[in-house]
């Protein structure tokens, strides 16, 4: 049986081995993926899909009693509706 530093030794071997390895094969597919890319014309959206991140709109109106808010877009939320909204009004 292999002794504790021996094994040590193996590992970090195994492990240079593997990086070099994986950094060939990844040097490989991405040419591959340029390939590919140039022959069919792909767009980076078509490779990449990507939807833009939705804007949060900041809240303009906060209920004080139970710190709820509203940002003024869309249906008024029950504490509000009906009422003026200037008390409620983030400063």
């Amino acid at each position: 049986m292999p002794s504790y530093s021996e094994l040590l030794a193996q590992k970090k071997s195994l492990d240079a081995q593997i990086a070099q390895a994986h950094k060939a094969e990844s040097v490989q597919a991405l040419a591959t993926v340029h390939e590919l890319i140039a022959e069919f014309g792909f767009t980076a959206q078509q490779v990449f899909p990507w939807k833009p991140a939705p804007k949060k709109v900041a809240a303009k109106y906060r209920d004080p009693d139970t710190g709820a808010s509203w940002s003024g877009r869309g249906k008024p939320p029950q504490w509000i509706a009906g009422k003026d909204r200037a008390p409620f009004a983030i400063a």
